[in-house]
């Protein structure tokens, strides 16, 4: 009996040594996902629904704007980030190593005015208290049309635009409580408002030389380069995610809506936000380089160096996904 009990030892090893090396590869095929909780950031978080059936796992971390997002990445925290252009562009520029792989809503910014505020245009902001999200594409955007409409701005009194940085439910409740003029807003947040009462739509902010915004899908170049396999099953899995968001509004509205934002938001207000900015799946890097060299042109975004455009938008997982959907 003796010489059994090595042995059977030896089992009980090699078994452990087994489940070990599963867990190991379970481990390594968790995808980490950094996202925001925003309307049209939706579908990056349907990706962890439907993930099982992309023979994937995603691990969804939120964050409260792009830049916390940039920050995941740079902590090596995230393999894959959702954030607004300007975000990703102000990464890139100062080191962090990431590719655009995507771009997945348009759109998704309102200049907002208190009712009684007397605010008809971008003119009307002179002398005014204005908010907006440091890090997002709305203060690119606040930058430009300030700039095109012949106004100065700073963080301080003494320019014809105050500047005040809040994040982007407190920018309604400052707007809700008078503290503030006007918001250049993101969705939901901005149809809230409107709906709610307590704002109402100046403009949509895309007569600038970007556009409308598209928000930008982002992997860490470790992602894209060692773990290809796995790269392109989430690029698939976003692809899918984004067509069900796209051709089954009712789906949409519920997961957006409901398991999101727990019905703080609602049906009205999905429908609208989403009507300024609709799910897309696409990105180019003439975009990219525009939003690039208007963030240069007024300063926003604290570029150490502006990026290149192409050499780190890269729409290969992308094409390749959308031809394996079956998307065009």
């Amino acid at each position: 009996m003796k010489h059994l009990l090595p042995r059977r030892a030896l089992v009980v090893t090699a078994a452990i040594s087994l489940l070990a090396a599963v867990g190991t590869v379970q481990a390594e095929d968790v995808i980490r996902l950094g996202n925001l909780k925003l309307a049209h950031f939706g579908a990056v978080s349907y990706i962890k629904e439907i993930a099982p059936k992309c023979g994937i796992k995603v691990d969804e971390k939120t964050f409260a704007k792009g830049l916390d997002v940039m920050q995941g990445i740079i902590a090596g925290e995230l393999d894959v980030g959702a954030t607004a252009s300007e975000a990703a562009i102000a990464g890139r520029a100062n080191g962090t190593p990431i590719y655009i792989v995507a771009g997945f809503a348009k759109g998704g910014a309102r200049l907002v005015a208190r009712p009684d505020a007397g605010i008809k245009s971008v003119k009307d902001l002179k002398g005014k208290k204005v908010g907006v999200t440091r890090g997002g594409i709305q203060e690119v955007l606040l930058a430009a049309e300030l700039a095109q409409n012949g106004l100065t701005s700073a963080d301080a009194p003494g320019k014809d635009v105050q500047i005040i940085y809040l994040g982007y439910p407190d920018l309604n409740q400052a707007l809700l409580g008078k503290n503030l003029d006007a918001i250049m807003q993101t969705e939901p947040q901005s149809s809230q408002a409107i709906n709610k009462g307590f704002g109402v739509e100046v403009m949509k902010p895309y007569d600038t030389p970007i556009g409308e915004p598209i928000r930008t899908l982002v992997m860490t170049e470790k992602f894209y380069k060692e773990q290809r396999p796995l790269a392109e099953k989430f690029m698939r899995c976003f692809v899918e995610a984004t067509r069900t968001f796209i051709e089954t509004k009712g789906a949409a509205e519920k997961y957006v809506t409901q398991t999101i934002f727990k019905g703080q938001i609602s049906k009205e207000d999905f429908n609208d936000a989403i009507g300024n900015s609709p799910y897309s799946y696409d990105i180019t890097a003439e975009h990219i380089q525009t939003t690039t060299d208007v963030m240069a042109k007024y300063g926003t975004g604290k570029m150490a160096k502006p990026p290149v455009a192409k050499d780190w938008v890269k729409t290969d997982l992308l094409d390749a996904a959308k031809k394996s959907v079956g998307v065009k």
